[in-house]
């Protein structure tokens, strides 16, 4: 089998990872292909849409129970209840008290809230109550001296934030894109404030989200990433069975241009993997992010060093899936669903941030749909790999480096070994179905034979014939038997 140096089904046009509005941002395949601020645009627009024919829907069949109600009071000669006036009237209350985004904290202080909301609001949260972790009391610290440096705009910014986090934990009933949703309108509020009612100057209103997120993500972490309303632990699962299934895919059939056997490209190979490892034990989605792109500007300079000049993107994709194949990070797709949801979009939609993230996310469906084709294979070797009947490695053995590591030899070997050990008990179980089925073939012959010579020659079983009587036996049937003889005594 040759490996042809050609790639198949691993490029991606530069042009594919941007949003397919075209408004110039990097998309997602999460958010359908848009970017962060066009996929919400989207999806507002479908959920009034839903909303809008849900209220019509409720009127019509009211205005059908109405007008059945009164034919039916009409022809019984009695008034029309006030059921449905009543009926009207409550919902006119839940329209008018319906509050769709967070812009409801972020009113004037001179318009009072009612007394119930406010009684909700300073009603302090179990989560609020507790021991806080070290991590999250220290974060607060930090948050806290930052903001001293913001003076009047640092304070309403914490205000607002534990507001906005006491509001959090009454909405934990909100399925997970509703949270995320409600987070985004946070984000979105706060930095308009502080461009055009603080005026602080874009860069440090940039710093002081980055700060909010970590703040407020920190303290929401353990109730909003993976959560059980949702798939991500399923998807996280059937990630890591097929990274495991596809163990024996090797760089040279993923075109990877990076040599490991350069020390210095080994030592960047194992930095990348653990950056991303690493991103699982991050809480702030700004830090995994960043887990992403350190992992990245690993695998350039890996690729760089190999070849001797800056590496291209076509080089960059190929790359990377063969880290995660390699590493096989834990949790891969609820840490992506985590960043999508709660991570500050302008970080996803633009910079080296947005590129590194939306390449991961290319690897990932590259993963998910990796056939014999796409690794320049047939089917049959394809096939034998991932049943575990062959290994690509075999032949690749014997062409080690006389510098190759002890432990990595030995590994080889055992995985030689082992191919060879899965061989031989796939040879041993088709030979005992065989010898299974022939022992069957041969039992049902026999029966057969058996049986054919059974209806050829039928048994004919006769009578039982009277037993003949014995011969000192009492005679009174026959009277023509001579008497038994006596015995005779002779003088001498």
């Amino acid at each position: 089998m040759s490996l042809k140096p050609e790639r198949r089904g691993i490029h991606v046009d530069q042009s594919e990872l941007l949003c397919k509005k075209g408004c110039g941002y990097f998309g997602n395949p999460a958010w359908q292909g848009f970017c962060s601020k066009c996929w919400r645009e989207e999806y507002q627009k479908a959920r009034q849409k839903q909303i809008q024919e849900d209220w019509e829907l409720a009127e019509r069949l009211q205005r059908e129970e109405e007008a059945a109600y009164a034919s039916t009071q009409g022809a019984q000669g009695g008034q029309p209840s006030l059921t449905f006036s009543k009926f009207e009237e409550k919902k006119t209350n839940e329209k008018t008290r319906k509050v769709t985004t967070v812009k409801k904290f972020f009113s004037s202080s001179s318009k009072a809230p009612p007394k119930k909301e406010t009684q909700e609001v300073k009603t302090p949260s179990p989560a609020i109550n507790r021991q806080p972790s070290i991590e999250t009391d220290r974060v607060s610290k930090d948050f806290i001296e930052f903001l001293k440096t913001y003076q009047k705009p640092g304070q309403e910014v914490y205000k607002q934030c534990k507001i906005f986090l006491e509001a959090m934990h009454h909405k934990k009933e909100l399925n997970i894109e509703e949270q995320s949703e409600y987070v985004q309108d946070f984000y979105q509020n706060t930095s308009d404030k502080l461009q055009y009612r603080w005026k602080v100057s874009p860069e440090k209103a940039e710093k002081v989200l980055d700060e909010i997120e970590k703040f407020i993500m920190t303290r929401l972490y353990k109730h909003v990433f993976c959560p059980e309303t949702t798939d991500d632990e399923k998807k996280d699962l059937a990630v890591q069975r097929r990274i495991r299934a596809l163990h024996w895919v090797t760089p040279q059939m993923l075109c990877v241009p990076v040599d490991e056997d350069i020390p210095e490209v080994s030592d960047m190979v194992v930095k990348a993997i653990t950056d991303i490892i690493e991103m699982d034990s991050k809480r702030v989605p700004r830090d995994k992010l960043a887990c992403i792109t350190r992992c990245s500007k690993q695998i350039f300079n890996a690729i760089k060093v190999t070849k001797n000049e800056p590496a291209s993107a076509d080089d960059f994709l190929p790359t990377l899936i063969y880290i995660v194949l390699k590493g096989n990070p834990p949790r891969l797709q609820s840490n992506i669903q985590y960043i999508t949801r709660f991570c500050n979009p302008n970080r996803l939609m633009t910079g080296e941030d947005g590129y590194y993230f939306t390449n991961l996310c290319c690897a990932i469906a590259f993963i998910e749909k990796l056939d014999a084709q796409s690794l320049n294979l047939s089917e049959e070797d394809f096939d034998r790999y991932m049943s575990g009947q062959a290994s690509p490695k075999k032949q690749d053995s014997e062409n080690w480096s006389s510098n190759m590591c002890v432990g990595v030899q030995q590994m080889h070997k055992n995985l030689d070994l082992i191919s060879q050990l899965n061989e031989r008990q796939e040879r041993i179980v088709n030979e005992a179905k065989k010898l299974e089925k022939d022992l069957i073939d041969w039992t049902d012959g026999i029966s057969k034979e058996v049986q054919d010579i059974v209806e050829k020659y039928p048994l004919d079983i006769k009578a039982k014939s009277q037993p003949l009587p014995a011969i000192d036996s009492e005679n009174v049937e026959n009277d023509k038997l001579p008497p038994p003889l006596q015995p005779q005594v002779y003088a001498g």
